[in-house]
């Protein structure tokens, strides 16, 4: 009976996961659309101190939302690319909209900042540029077919063009925004651009578009999709760090995006494991984030073992127990998620926590609204994470500086119930202080 059920669990497993929803996603068509939101906890202190922009939102000065796809060009006119592997990068620029377009950036940015929306507002791609493709990620397999479509290499144009925002900028880092599976295109240039907005457009974003295909039973291909991506996500900032002036280079994974940043960090680590410590540090990699992992923890552990840890300034697992999806994606594989919030830990992994601070791990399970749902997308549903998380990005905070706590023989950052008046006081004081010094005040890196 124990064999019968080995062979037929993947098939039960497939009906179940088609009952289910892991994550949001839905067609690929041009009228695809996602509700803005939540706006972050931090907005809700000092929103006209906390928000401020780049430049402008108006016009000519409008700042380019950046993208980079190993998707497929599509034939069907109502959408850019499609859901096949392209073999090769593309890169590009995409501009959103709000609602139908007749927002007016100052009434977008009221609407955005609102406490509690009780409308929706839909984000909409409003139109896609490509300017070329990443000659870094052409091979011998695909070369010949891509460049006979009329595919056109434009690497010193792409970092151009992202160099050029970095110097209008108030901000010089690049942040890179990978999405999970079971969505098309344009979903995580929506996310990005959603992220980034709360930002207040700081620096450059770049949606990483990996062909994740828009369907339940696609699954478990795309996950060796995600795999293959990594060497794609890989190329494309060895060759960000060399083309373009970033102070530094942030990965925000989701989901099963994590399995693209987290092998692509670990390509990273074995390609400089022996090489001068300057090559590390010339990658620029800052901040590197794995929310709702839908990654075999057992890996990850070992991946840490041959010094991952080392490329990147800190490396941030956001987990719950709550997840309900990644609850199935445990059973499917029959192997924890490393984005599960564990209920116990050896001692010698409490060790390994203790003598490794650039590891954190942050369980979001008490924070607000963090169960929303299938518990899977809180780092957009619950306030309190994406707080948390822009309070990372945009301060260099450490979790204690964001007001996360760790209990006494437990090395788990968690969200308290006084989290709001933690996080208050931190913002005040940071305001306070920029306001003397006439800039936002950013934390020493790596500050504990």
């Amino acid at each position: 009976m124990q064999k019968i059920f080995s062979y037929i669990r993947p098939y039960i497993l497939i009906l179940l996961a088609t009952l289910s929803c892991f994550v949001i996603g839905c067609s690929a068509k041009s009228s695809y659309t996602i509700d803005l939101m939540p706006a972050p906890l931090l907005y809700h202190q000092n929103t006209s101190e906390v928000f401020n922009l780049t430049y402008p939102f108006t016009g000519a000065d409008l700042p380019e939302l950046f993208y980079a796809t190993n998707r497929e060009p599509s034939p069907d006119p109502s959408e850019m690319y499609g859901v096949k592997r392209g073999g090769v990068l593309h890169l590009g620029t995409a501009e959103i909209m709000m609602g139908k377009g007749d927002f007016s950036w100052e009434e977008a940015r009221r609407i955005s900042l609102l406490k509690n929306r009780t409308d929706k507002y839909p984000l909409k791609v409003r139109s896609v540029n490509e300017i070329g493709i990443l000659g870094l990620s052409l091979t011998p397999f695909y070369a010949d077919k891509i460049l006979e479509k009329g595919a056109v290499v434009k690497d010193v144009q792409f970092a151009s063009r992202i160099n050029r925002q970095l110097a209008q900028s108030r901000g010089k880092d690049i942040y890179i925004y990978v999405p999970g599976y079971k969505v098309n295109f344009d979903n995580p240039i929506l996310v990005a651009s959603e992220l980034w907005h709360f930002l207040g457009y700081k620096g450059v974003f770049v949606a990483f578009s990996w062909p994740a295909t828009p369907k339940t039973l696609a699954y478990l291909s795309d996950l060796e999709t995600a795999e293959l991506s990594s060497y794609y996500l890989r190329i494309f900032i060895e060759y960000l760090a060399k083309s373009t002036k970033a102070e530094r280079i942030h990965v925000l994974g989701y989901s099963a995006g994590t399995q693209v940043v987290e092998k692509a960090m670990f390509q990273l680590t074995l390609a400089y494991k022996h090489a001068p410590k300057d090559s590390i540090k010339n990658l620029r990699l800052g901040h590197i984030m794995l929310v709702g992992s839908d990654l075999d923890a057992e890996i990850f552990g070992a991946n840490l073992q041959e010094g991952m840890l080392d490329v990147a300034d800190d490396m941030t697992v956001y987990m719950s127990g709550t997840d309900t999806a990644l609850g199935l994606s445990s059973w499917i594989f029959n192997r924890a998620r490393l984005g599960q919030a564990p209920k116990d830990m050896a001692e010698s992994v409490k060790t390994y926590l203790e003598d490794n601070p650039k590891l954190r791990l942050i369980d979001v399970t008490k924070a607000s609204s963090a169960n929303t749902g299938n518990g899977h997308a809180y780092f957009r549903q619950s306030p309190w994470v994406s707080s948390d998380i822009l309070m990372t990005l945009m301060y260099n905070a450490s979790p204690k500086e964001r007001g996360l706590v760790m209990e006494e023989g437990w090395p788990v950052w968690t969200f308290p119930a006084d989290y709001m008046e933690r996080l208050k006081e931190d913002l005040t004081r940071r305001l306070s202080k920029s306001t003397s010094d006439g800039a936002l005040a950013k934390t020493p890196r790596n500050a504990e």
